[in-house]
């Protein structure tokens, strides 16, 4: 089982986000193992590399919480499971 995720989070710049998306991961057990963040005229783009295997939390559920937290910030979010994320960019 691939235990590593890929969280993608996107959109208009503003304070708050990293911490309301920290927040979620340290509510679902969620380790970050490497993070990258850009700022490009005022967009905000940040991209995750998480691990799972502690959580007691399904893929699903993580899933659906960023997703929510996303929503909440105006922000898009996408949360890919690291085997499918490299087959789909090793085509």
């Amino acid at each position: 089982m691939d235990d590593k995720i890929i969280v993608t989070v996107s959109g208009v710049d503003k304070i708050g986000i990293v911490a309301k998306i920290t927040a979620v991961f340290a509510e679902y057990e969620v380790n970050i193992e490497d993070i990258k963040q850009t700022l490009m005229q005022g967009h905000f783009v940040m991209f995750m590399l998480c691990n799972i295997a502690k959580s007691k939390y399904s893929f699903k559920e993580i899933k659906e919480a960023l997703t929510k937290t996303g929503e909440e910030l105006s922000m898009e979010i996408w949360v890919q499971k690291k085997e499918i994320f490299d087959n789909m960019h090793n085509v």
